[in-house]
């Protein structure tokens, strides 16, 4: 094989990559939260009141986080009832309402299946909505709204 066909099967693999990646990142983007199966449910046991000994906690999330049993039971029936057909190593069996926000643990109204890598940036997002109603610049009800919203909107 000549340097130039050497090349030329280089970049031939690399067009091909780069269409799978787009191709797949497209698919990502387009699962949004449905609002009728997944309008979202808050945790009772979480108040604007009580905020500092739950999701203010350190560690809190852990202490009502559900186990990997059940959500991943949940997103392969979930996975169907939205049309998704990719690997579940490819979903997170996201909240809805975060548990960072006091969402509900378990309700399958709260959680539905987040496309990677879209999960994984919105982890932060919640991140940074938790951090401004623990310092008491946002309340939490408008962080469980902006987070609904985001999530319906961008999925």
């Amino acid at each position: 094989m000549t340097p130039f066909q050497l090349l030329l099967a280089a970049a031939a693999v690399l067009v091909v990559l780069a269409l799978v990646l787009r191709a797949g990142h497209r698919h990502a983007a387009a699962v949004v939260a449905d609002p009728v199966r997944t309008p979202g449910v808050v945790n009772p046991a979480v108040t604007q009141e009580n905020i500092g000994s739950t999701i203010c906690r350190h560690g809190w999330t852990a202490t009502v986080r559900p186990p990997v049993d059940y959500t991943n039971t949940l997103k392969r029936r979930q996975m169907r009832i939205y049309g998704e057909t990719g690997p579940p190593s490819a979903y997170q069996e996201d909240h809805l309402i975060s548990l960072e926000l006091g969402g509900d643990p378990t309700d399958p109204r709260n959680l539905w299946p987040e496309p990677y890598p879209r999960a994984s940036a919105v982890d932060a997002i919640e991140n940074e909505l938790n951090a401004k109603v623990c310092e008491g610049s946002l309340s939490l009800h408008d962080a469980q709204d902006e987070e609904a919203a985001l999530k319906h909107r961008d999925g």
